[in-house]
């Protein structure tokens, strides 16, 4: 058996590596550092990777906190039900794109790439948003972004990518178009559909600037949104308190944190179980024709 030698570049590539995952995984270990940490620690500013005189006030504030229980609500349905049109849009206006017969093909790429280039600005977004009654909805949350022209156009090369002959078959079996789609392109279509699905997902778990310019109500605030008022709140000063309800002092630094970390825990639990997925669905859909 032959021992592959280690190179110099290997060693570099490996360090650059490392130096990249540690500055990557800082932030959420100090943010739950910070989260756990005593408030005479976080005041002084003297919390990095581990934290110092553990203590859960924090934690325990942020759960009897309605406001967050009803973001996390919210942003699931948001997920859930942006996540659905945004697929099904995508998924049917990358097929028929996939097909060359189709009518004025280069015309409408030419339009949708245009959108990638050009965006009318937050104004004219939130007039046309007023205009069509979408404010104080939970439309305003999943129809104005409904369709990203990137995973469209990734999502149009990987349909472009199948073999031409599995779908002549179907047409022979005597499947309508939609029946191909449903039947035989979907189905070859996993890693791609898994790898714009999570980008959606997380593009509508973030989004808090729509919600910012078109949701009022309080009780149709995504979880960002409700992050957002926090932050704020918290730049006042880090020696602000807060109280739980057993008469316990929060620091609204240790507050914040706790909150962003709670806020980011979902994606990084369901993350791993698709990461596989990643190069097969994004990088063939977006090199290959």
């Amino acid at each position: 058996m032959v021992r592959k030698r280690i190179g110099v570049f290997d060693v570099v590539n490996f360090l650059i590596l490392l130096f990249i995952a540690i500055v990557t995984v800082f932030p959420f270990l100090h943010m739950a550092s910070v989260a756990i940490s005593a408030p005479e620690y976080v005041v002084r500013n003297q919390v990095s990777f581990f934290p110092r005189g553990f203590q859960f006030d924090a934690l325990n504030a942020v759960f009897e906190d309605k406001r967050l229980w009803i973001g996390y609500r919210n942003t699931i349905g948001y997920v859930l039900l942006g996540g659905f049109i945004s697929m099904s849009v995508t998924i049917m206006g990358a097929y028929a794109l996939s097909r060359r017969g189709l009518v004025f093909h280069k015309p409408i790429m030419l339009f949708i790439v245009f959108t990638m280039m050009f965006f009318g600005g937050m104004i004219p977004f939130y007039l046309v948003a007023r205009a069509y009654g979408l404010m104080d909805t939970i439309w305003a949350m999943v129809l104005p972004n409904a369709v990203n022209t990137y995973n469209l156009i990734v999502m149009r090369t990987f349909f472009s990518g199948l073999p031409v002959e599995v779908e002549e078959s179907g047409r022979i079996d005597g499947l309508s178009d939609f029946s191909v789609l449903t039947h035989i392109v979907i189905p070859l279509s996993k890693p791609v559909l898994l790898t714009i699905g999570l980008f959606y997902a997380v593009e509508i778990w973030n989004s808090f600037q729509g919600a910012l310019l078109l949701i009022r109500n309080p009780n149709l605030f995504p979880l960002q949104l409700v992050i957002r008022n926090l932050v704020v709140v918290g730049q006042a000063g880090d020696v602000l308190t807060a109280s739980t309800k057993d008469g316990h002092k929060v620091i609204l630094e240790s507050l914040k944190y706790a909150i962003i970390l709670l806020g980011c825990l979902p994606l990084l639990i369901i993350y791993p179980f698709i990461q596989k997925h990643f190069e097969q669905g994004a990088l063939i859909g977006s090199v290959k024709g």
